[in-house]
């Protein structure tokens, strides 16, 4: 188990560490345990998320991320509570990645890209809690509260001797919300897989796109 280093974890901490190791996640996507940051609450646990390409099906999973898509969910916990957060157990989210030049200069791509999360958490967007909606990729209920975040849209153009294509366009989201309690964060982690999904371009679960084989 990776957390803040603590001889003496609090029950509810376990459990939430738990149930994350429940969550059902799609074979397109590598998900193991990082490091998580050690100064943001007394007690912490991370996890590493990245998208397999058919060229590398064996991923290293680290904190930064290598592949076209990527992110990290990290776990706080704060047996005290912190205003905040309206809760003891925060969940802050990364994802990063590479998108296509068209979809990338979508004046509507921040608005569609934060529209996966909050569906994903069963949160209608503007709203920051949500009521309790059906994940429709865990069959369970997720609670969230005091959710918020950005997305920013980014583009880079390469000189000199540096790899990669001259062009490119990167999504990036950050999120935050709370869990009301520790158990059922597995669900937590399938909608940020979700999230990750989307953002990556994968087909739904169960579709196979045309060409594919």
């Amino acid at each position: 188990m990776t957390s803040s280093g603590a001889p003496m974890e609090p029950a509810d901490f376990r459990t939430a560490v738990e149930s994350l190791h429940s969550a059902r996640i799609r074979r397109e996507i590598e998900v193991g345990p990082i490091r998580p940051p050690q100064r943001l609450a007394p007690y912490s646990y991370a996890v590493g998320a990245e998208v397999r390409t058919p060229d590398s099906p064996d991923l290293d999973i680290d904190a930064d991320g290598q592949g076209s898509a990527f992110g990290r969910l990290i776990l706080l916990y704060d047996p005290d509570g912190q205003d905040a957060w309206n809760g003891t157990m925060r969940l802050v989210a990364y994802i990063q990645a590479e998108v296509e030049a068209a979809l990338a200069m979508d004046p509507l791509l921040p608005e569609v890209a934060w529209s996966w999360l909050s569906d994903a958490l069963g949160v209608p967007v503007g709203q920051t809690a949500s009521d309790g909606s059906v994940l429709a990729s865990s069959g369970g209920r997720v609670e969230v509260t005091a959710l918020g975040g950005t997305v920013t849209s980014t583009s880079s153009v390469r000189y000199g001797d540096i790899a990669g294509p001259p062009r490119a366009h990167q999504l990036e989201l950050r999120a935050s919300w709370t869990a009301p309690t520790s158990d059922g964060l597995g669900g937590h982690l399938e909608g940020f897989c979700e999230v990750l999904s989307s953002a990556a371009g994968l087909p739904p679960v169960g579709v196979t796109e045309l060409g594919s084989t």
